[in-house]
């Protein structure tokens, strides 16, 4: 068993604090997501065995592709699981895209579909159909896709939204991108089900997750499909339990009440049952004290839900030690899940926390394959010393 590791790109910015917005919402950090400093990121992920990056994709950051694309020369084996909204464009120019940057980056591509769930955000690209409207022509748009990367010849297509004739690439992707996707609707279940290759959820309680898993997996074994599933989690791991809540304590006192009043103001008219459910696990705020400290928020063993007073998506984080994140991990892998999406404040140093305390413990337990030390990599050796010594 080998469980995949993903870390985050923040193409709108990055902070030593809990930064609100997103999903909608606008957002920006200390740091700006400039190319000098994402590539850092980048860096920092590749050379602490994360598998890819998850770039985020709408109008409060940067643009996903072109971001990414930029960063291919920066870096060596690092995969970007790009994030990419149907029907902003066409089905065939969005294959086409894929199978160029597969083959520019000669396979580092993954995708990660997001339909939307914010009516108003996507109302700004021009977008005006409702929720279910969205996941049925990101049903035809996938469709589409998959069978232009067959490349069993022209696809004529007709449905409801979608609509090529004679459409065809001339260059098939090697390999084909896998489709990461997520939703919480029955609407996403049954998309899902039919065209991802990998589930994401987002951080939940194990029971919850599980719960996630076996509905996504009865839906996919009436279509005769096999899912991988993973989860999407920031984190905040320290050698001790009290350093991570100490952190913890520090991020939630930094944070302005009147700031956590306006973000779950803007996340309560979300579209989305996912952020719904995110905002179930605080209460939509009334759990949030000033006083109260960090630990009035874990709604599960060393889950936190404090990272989504303030910010959309994603809003739980792992807190505990090195060991303690490992134990979850590994409850969460025993579950099913086999793809960890992890992000934290700041992303540059949080990738080295994880990958220098939590990642060697998973490699001992046989949770994730070792890294082989590249050429000119002398950690753990002594010069001069041959290695046989």
């Amino acid at each position: 068993m080998s469980l995949h590791f993903h870390w985050f790109l923040p193409t709108y910015g990055d902070s030593r604090n809990l930064m609100a917005g997103g999903h909608g919402s606008s957002m920006a950090g200390d740091r700006p997501a400039t190319l000098r400093y994402l590539n850092q990121i980048g860096a920092a992920a590749e050379s602490n065995g994360f598998e890819s990056v998850l770039t985020p994709t709408g109008a409060w950051c940067e643009d996903a592709w072109l971001t990414t694309a930029m960063m291919l020369e920066t870096t060596e084996t690092l995969k970007f699981l790009v994030a990419l909204r149907p029907g902003l464009l066409s089905p065939t120019l969005a294959a086409q895209m894929a199978a160029t940057f597969q083959w520019q980056s000669q396979g580092r591509l993954l995708l990660n579909v997001v339909t939307g769930g914010e009516d108003h955000e996507q109302r700004t690209y021009g977008d005006y159909l409702d929720k279910n409207q969205r996941y049925a022509r990101c049903g035809e748009f996938l469709d589409v896709i998959r069978q232009l990367w067959a490349g069993t010849g022209p696809v004529d297509y007709a449905g409801e939204y979608i609509r090529v004739e004679n459409a065809q690439l001339q260059r098939i992707p090697d390999p084909v991108p896998p489709i990461f996707f997520g939703g919480s609707s029955p609407a996403a279940g049954t998309v899902a089900s039919q065209f991802a290759d990998t589930y994401l959820t987002w951080g939940e309680p194990p029971s919850a997750v599980a719960g996630k898993i076996a509905w996504i997996r009865d839906l996919a074994d009436v279509q005769g499909r096999t899912l991988d599933y993973g989860i999407r989690l920031h984190v905040i791991s320290r050698d001790t339990p009290e350093e991570a809540w100490a952190e913890a304590d520090r991020l939630l006192s930094a944070l302005d009440p009147a700031t956590v009043e306006q973000a779950q103001h803007s996340l309560a008219r979300s579209g989305s049952e996912g952020q719904r459910r995110m905002r179930e696990l605080h209460g939509g705020g009334s759990a949030y004290s000033e006083d109260a400290g960090a630990r009035a928020l874990e709604v599960a063993p060393n889950l936190w839900s404090g990272v989504g007073l303030v910010r959309g998506g994603a809003g739980t984080a792992l807190v505990g030690s090195h060991e303690e994140v490992a134990d979850r991990i590994a409850e969460y892998a025993a579950l099913g899940l086999d793809h960890f999406v992890l992000s934290g404040y700041p992303h540059l140093e949080e990738a080295f926390n994880f990958g220098e305390g939590v990642r060697p413990i998973l490699e001992r337990r046989g949770l994730v394959q070792s890294r082989s030390h590249r050429p000119g990599d002398l950690s753990g050796s002594t010069a001069f010393l041959s290695s046989s010594r």
